[in-house]
């Protein structure tokens, strides 16, 4: 890849992410601190007992992140799949009733950072698995299903290029 493709390729996810509402923008931010380790998410964003007890369950949601990274399918049998997407499906349930993520474009943005190029062909399924579970509120569901466009749902193929662009906290926004 030429240096001139790499950047490129940042600058797109860039704009696609300043394309999120804030909320979101926030969201996939601090899931990013918790999910790959960078920071004590408690004192970067924790704001309040509220956000500080998001920030608790986050971190016991997100604790097999790490085993969920190596369960990604490589064959694609049915075995690997289900070993993969049952643990991703409670995982993004747990993300999608926060109700700071309400698309699917945020979703993958923030999985495919959380686990790598690789699971990008899961993803639709697991964000429509999750979407669909009683536990999100019925509004917000059809939000999120209905943000899956059908390029998206029916894609022949994904791209393999590990993401470029982890956006992190920057005081003076955060703090406003």
């Amino acid at each position: 890849m030429t240096l001139a493709s790499t950047a490129t390729l940042a600058i797109a996810e860039m704009r696609e992410f300043a394309g999120f509402s804030p909320c979101e923008q926030r969201y996939v931010k601090r899931s990013l601190d918790i999910g790959l380790s960078r920071c004590d998410a408690f004192k970067l964003w924790g704001r309040s007992e509220a956000e500080n007890t998001a920030i608790r369950r986050q971190y016991v949601a997100y604790q097999d992140l790490k085993s969920l990274g190596q369960l990604v399918p490589v064959e694609g049998t049915i075995g690997e799949v289900e070993r993969f997407i049952g643990k991703l499906v409670r995982m993004a349930a747990f993300d999608l009733a926060q109700e700071r993520i309400t698309s699917f474009s945020a979703f993958r943005f923030l999985y495919e950072r959380l686990l790598g190029a690789e699971a990008r062909p899961y993803l639709p399924a697991a964000f429509c698995a999750a979407a669909a579970l009683p536990t999100i509120r019925p509004e917000q569901r059809k939000v999120l299903l209905q943000s899956l466009s059908e390029a998206a749902a029916t894609a022949p193929g994904w791209s393999t290029k590990p993401p470029r662009f982890y956006p992190e906290y920057i005081e003076d926004v955060e703090a406003a």
